[in-house]
């Protein structure tokens, strides 16, 4: 789950972390507002007006301007609200901006980077950081890998304070002065509290900067959490924002499946994610040089019913890139007859008109294949995933 920069900063500053002030906006005189407070509290008319999207490379989208005065605000801020963003993470349909955040200009000495995100491989937190804050972290990975330093939390001892001490010196803090590194080593524990009691999967800052007068404040925030532990967050749900994610996803959520769109051309129907991916992965092999690819990823779970496999091949088929549906069912805890009758109550309600390869393995599997051949519907079996995923590839090819 994403949530939008000042959300990110609001929960920053409850745990320690300076950030710059600012206030949200929905409308032009809520940011014109929000302007003027805060001119009257830093006695400064320097004030940025940053569009608010889930997406990064929002200043170079044109989403990002600093302003100075009241006019300059106004007329900023209606430039970029109701605006579609373009950035490299929205993809060239653009993103439409709701919300505004006007913050107060900040003087700044120098920008850093630094994150926090879940090392699945070494199973811990790992914190990175490089003197080239404000660029895209991608391609300074790419072009100057040796300016990213790493390090990684233990979780028995938690965050130690000569590993911080570490990544100051790396990233010279000291040259702002003894209070800057205690400055980084506060920042940097107060990070790490906050992403472990927050259940964060990333925690960005970029750009970190250094302000003229030796102050390490949080310019940016880009903040994931964790969706599986949303049952520990009640809170989260004033942190959503709806209109920001896929709606057929959060069709998909609402109902228990799942679900997350792709650009392909192949509905997906599988049980368990590890088959799910590997279905994904054979349509492309097959696939891939005929432009054939997975429309979704789509996990109906163990114990799906007939209704909820209805509502599954509901879903694939708001896609209209779909061409074909492959259903790829490993019956262990779920049994093969169950799927085979949700498969043809789908195909009837629904009225399918899209070719449609069904194969099933596991318990009830020759029932499930009877009760399929019988159905007098248009399906065509599969007996490995290879079969199939060479069939939902010709279906495609000749549709």
């Amino acid at each position: 789950m994403k949530i939008h920069e000042y959300q990110a900063k609001q929960l920053f500053a409850k745990y320690g972390v300076s950030v710059p002030k600012g206030y949200p906006a929905y409308t032009i005189e809520e940011a014109v507002a929000g302007a003027e407070k805060l001119m009257a509290e830093t006695g400064s008319e320097i004030v940025v007006v940053k569009a608010q999207i889930h997406a990064g490379g929002r200043g170079k989208g044109g989403g990002v301007k600093v302003c100075k005065g009241m006019a300059e605000v106004r007329a900023k801020a209606e430039q970029i609200l109701g605006m579609q963003l373009v950035t490299h993470q929205t993809g060239p349909e653009g993103q439409l901006v709701r919300r505004l955040y006007i913050e107060a200009g900040s003087a700044i000495e120098r920008e850093l980077y630094l994150s926090a995100v879940v090392d699945r491989e070494s199973r811990r937190i790992a914190f990175m950081a490089s003197t080239e804050g404000g660029m895209d972290i991608e391609k300074v990975a790419e072009e100057t890998p040796e300016k990213i330093i790493r390090l990684q939390v233990d979780p028995a001892i938690g965050l130690a304070a000569y590993q911080a001490r570490e990544f100051a010196y790396a990233l010279n803090i000291q040259q702002h002065g003894k209070g800057a590194v205690a400055q980084f080593l506060k920042l940097m524990a107060s990070l790490y509290e906050f992403f472990v009691k927050e259940d964060c999967s990333l925690c960005e800052i970029n750009p970190l900067v250094v302000t003229k007068s030796g102050e390490i404040i949080a310019l940016d925030g880009k903040v994931d959490f964790d969706d599986n532990a949303e049952f520990r967050h009640p809170e989260w749900a004033q942190l959503r924002d709806t209109a920001e994610e896929d709606a057929i996803e959060l069709e998909a959520k609402a109902i228990g499946l799942n679900y997350v769109s792709l650009d392909g051309n192949v509905g997906c129907l599988v049980n368990g994610a590890g088959l799910a991916m590997a279905t994904m992965d054979i349509i492309k092999h097959f696939g891939g040089e005929k432009g054939v690819a997975p429309a979704n990823f789509l996990d109906v779970g163990g114990g799906a019913n007939q209704k909820q496999v209805t509502e599954a091949f509901k879903i694939i088929l708001k896609s209209s890139k779909v061409k074909a549906i492959f259903v790829n069912i490993f019956g262990g805890i779920m049994k093969c007859d169950v799927i085979a009758n949700g498969v043809v109550a789908a195909a009837r309600e629904l009225g399918l008109t899209v070719p449609l390869v069904v194969r099933l393995e596991g318990t009830n599997v020759d029932l499930g294949r009877k009760i399929l051949g019988e159905s007098g519907l248009a399906i065509t079996p599969a007996t490995t995933m290879a079969d199939g995923a060479q069939k939902i590839v010709a279906a495609v090819v000749g549709n």
